[in-house]
């Protein structure tokens, strides 16, 4: 009876389902979602030869995601499955991607290469990608943008490489970009040429921060609701360097060399509601705030600024103002807060929304 009942469960073992990871990196699989798409089996094979659909030595993979990241890999691997979905080889050791590395994988929508040590793409490795939609190339030793990235492209992370120069064809025909990551690159005081972005018609987020960036980029795309130029080497913010930024929402200018903001600059960004501009040279509050219908909160902390007048904030009255401040920071700054009338945050969600302190000399 033993016997019998061990053989049962063994039999029941045998034709259980495999696990599956339900968590890992499952925000790529949305497109298998009620599709009815299951791991290919083959039922039919020569004798000796493993069963089932072909995986990369030491990779894992589980339906269309390829899992080869921590491998010390040195080059792409060759076999990859050509229904790939997700392809990830972060923290390998590759040093370079070939004209034929992923010449079969039309299918694929998304390719992780972050902290490999790649100092060149060939010119029409990603030519083939015609369905991808994010790229990771962060933490590399990319010394150019990759030529003929696909169009296809939703999401493109690439800081922390040896990049120098944003080239106006860089982003060539690529309209369907949403996110766009380019920080932590010494790009030069003028690193990007104007015209750069003419062409990324929908893109809302873009970061280039920690650079040797000068200036604000010329020509951003007016789709922008966030921008993050924090940690560079800007002096000025000028009336033309935020022009048909409508939409913009939040604008990060944390940790440059700010010293004036020209009257008229934040009247061409209206529906702005945050502004960073802490850490600079500020010797005053800028100009245009009180005129500024939707702006909630505004860093200024750790900047020159002596005085700070009643109407540097809110308006004389309160119907041009709509958004109440739900943060305005303004310690370590030489103003004596004690000297700052009351009345002066009177456009404030809640006096807690306030920061004040001593300013102390560095």
């Amino acid at each position: 009876m033993r016997t019998a009942c061990l053989s049962l469960i063994l039999v029941t073992a045998c034709w259980a389902l495999p696990f599956q990871q339900t968590v890992f990196l499952d925000f790529m699989m949305e497109d298998d979602a009620g599709s009815g798409v299951v791991p290919r089996i083959e039922t039919e094979v020569p004798f000796g030869e493993p069963v089932g659909p072909k995986c990369p030595f030491r990779c894992q993979c589980h339906l269309r995601v390829i899992q080869c990241s921590d491998l010390g890999l040195k080059e792409v691997p060759a076999d990859i499955p050509d229904d790939a979905s997700l392809l990830d080889l972060q923290n390998n050791k590759i040093t370079e991607i070939k004209e034929n590395d992923f010449k079969n994988l039309k299918g694929l929508h998304a390719l992780i290469l972050v902290n490999n040590k790649i100092t060149t793409i060939h010119p029409k490795a990603l030519s083939p990608l015609t369905k991808l939609q994010r790229l990771y190339l962060s933490k590399n030793m990319l010394k150019d943008m990759p030529a003929n990235m696909p169009k296809s492209l939703q999401e493109l992370r690439i800081h922390e490489n040896d990049i120098t120069k944003i080239k106006k064809a860089s982003f060539q025909g690529m309209s369907q970009v949403i996110v766009m990551e380019l920080g932590s690159n010494p790009l030069k005081s003028a690193g990007v040429e104007a015209g750069a972005f003419a062409d990324l018609k929908k893109v809302s987020y873009i970061r280039i921060a920690d650079t040797n960036l000068s200036e604000i980029p010329k020509g951003l795309p007016s789709s922008l609701s966030e921008l993050h130029l924090d940690g560079n080497k800007i002096t000025k913010v000028t009336s033309s360097s935020l022009k048909g930024l409508k939409h913009l929402a939040k604008l990060g200018l944390s940790s440059n060399e700010i010293s004036t903001v020209e009257n008229g600059s934040l009247a061409n960004v209206p529906h702005l509601r945050e502004l960073h501009l802490d850490n600079n040279a500020l010797t005053s509050v800028p100009p245009g705030l009180p005129d500024h219908k939707y702006i909630q909160v505004v860093y200024l902390h750790a900047n020159k600024i002596a005085a700070v007048g009643t109407e540097d904030f809110c308006p004389p009255g309160f119907n041009a103002k709509k958004a109440m401040y739900s943060g305005i920071s303004l310690f370590s700054n030489p103003v004596p807060y004690w000297e700052i009338q009351p009345i002066t945050f009177r456009c404030a969600f809640d006096r807690s929304a306030i920061q004040l302190g001593n300013y102390r000399k560095k």
